[in-house]
């Protein structure tokens, strides 16, 4: 119930927990764009892989990950933590958490296929226990000084809304260090320099996954606000418009291809999570249209050019197009492009670069240990069986498997 003077403690309550329960689903939605990008033998690992991770990022998140990020630790009674917001503080847990367990979810998809499963837990343990709250909480709550620097030198703290930065390029750039770190699938590349094609096992998933984090996003920007007098209908309809601006240009350069189609739509709704409620909506459509370019060109490029097997393209789609998001804050959120103002390119720049630094050294570390302790790597003979089999046991297709034998 909405009073004269504001919405209760119980309504922002209710609000969070839905915008909570709309990212968690995005988890379902990272995990059948996962399985209909990778190969049949592969698709059990795909849904194992992100529900085990994100039980793990709960875990360290709750104990470790959220006290750094903001100097908050749930060891109180239970009147303690409900107290008179009624656990407003413990749904806010939440819904950050949700964005937290997406970083593991991003790295998922690029290392696909080829991946030890328990290492990779430990990689999800360090990363969102230590690293991604690291640089959330220096975004997010100010930590270090670093905001109040930015302020005081440029005139504007870096801006990120909902994690174009935080979340997303962050999560990219980890992929993009664990990706070089493990190399190719075997017969990706030939020694003569051919490319072997290793084409999707199931669009009709692949694009499942898409729509559900197309709907989820929408939790994802607009309830970052996380009060409902705070909410804005800015934020929907410019996450709106660079969805659709980041499909149609994938659509046109990706000449129809429904991959890139559908990962257009998510490279502008990557994009606009930063400027969201600053960027006017021609401008969130530009945001969009331009991270749906990025991705087209850089997906190729990174698979042919730079021969790095990035499974899903998520260091171009999130890594890339995130980076750009940040940005393209200190550009269209201008008042002279009919931006809201209030925001300096400089710090919009640092703030990024300062992002994908914590990312890549912290990724640097947590894989480069774990490859030379214990390996993050399946050996020849398992990655040949495939990992449904090797490391689940079961593939996803029992029946067929039966008659075959």
């Amino acid at each position: 119930m909405i009073t004269a003077s504001g919405p209760l403690p119980g309504d922002n309550v209710f609000f969070l927990l839905m915008g909570a329960i709309l990212v968690f689903a995005m988890h379902g939605g990272f995990a059948f764009l996962e399985l209909g990008t990778v190969r049949r033998r592969s698709q059990v690992n795909a849904l194992v892989k992100i529900l085990s991770d994100f039980g793990i990022s709960t875990i360290v998140y709750f104990f470790i990950g959220y006290h750094i990020a903001y100097g908050i630790s749930f060891f109180g009674d239970v009147q303690q933590l409900t107290g008179s917001d009624q656990g407003f503080a413990m749904v806010r847990f939440f819904f950050l958490l949700t964005f937290a367990a997406a970083v593991p979810a991003i790295i998922s998809g690029g290392i696909a296929e080829r991946a030890r499963f328990v290492p990779q837990l430990m990689a999800t343990a360090f990363l969102v226990g230590l690293v991604y709250p690291f640089y959330e909480g220096i975004v997010w709550n100010g930590n270090y000084g670093i905001q109040a620097w930015f302020t005081h030198q440029f005139g504007a703290p870096f801006h990120d809304f909902a994690g174009s930065v935080v979340v997303h390029a962050v999560g990219g750039w980890m992929a993009l260090i664990a990706v070089w770190l493990l190399g190719p699938r075997r017969g990706r590349y030939g020694r003569d320099g051919s490319i072997h094609p290793m084409p999707p096992s199931n669009i009709p998933f692949l694009a499942l996954g898409s729509w559900i984090l197309i709907i989820g996003w929408f939790g994802f920007n607009v309830m970052s606000a996380q009060q409902l007098q705070a909410v804005q209908g800015l934020v929907a309809l410019n996450s709106l418009m660079a969805l659709v601006g980041g499909m149609l240009a994938a659509l046109a350069l990706g000449k129809g291809d429904p991959g890139f189609v559908h990962n257009g739509a998510l490279a502008g709704l990557v994009a606009i999570c930063a400027g969201s409620d600053v960027v006017q909506p021609i401008g969130a459509l530009a945001i969009g249209a331009i991270a749906g370019a990025i991705f087209v060109y850089l997906f190729t490029f990174v698979q042919h050019r730079l021969r790095l097997d990035d499974v899903l393209g998520v260091w171009p789609l999130h890594g890339v197009c995130g980076a750009w998001g940040g940005i393209a804050v200190g550009i269209f959120g201008l008042r002279a492009l009919g931006g809201a103002g209030g925001v300096s390119m400089v710090s919009q720049i640092l703030g990024t670069a300062l992002g994908l630094a914590i990312a890549m050294l912290g990724s640097l570390l947590v894989y480069g240990l774990l490859r030379k302790s214990v390996g993050i790597r399946l050996d020849e003979e398992d990655e040949y069986l495939g990992p449904d089999l090797a490391i689940h046991h079961v593939s996803a297709y029992p029946e067929e498997d039966i008659q075959k034998a």
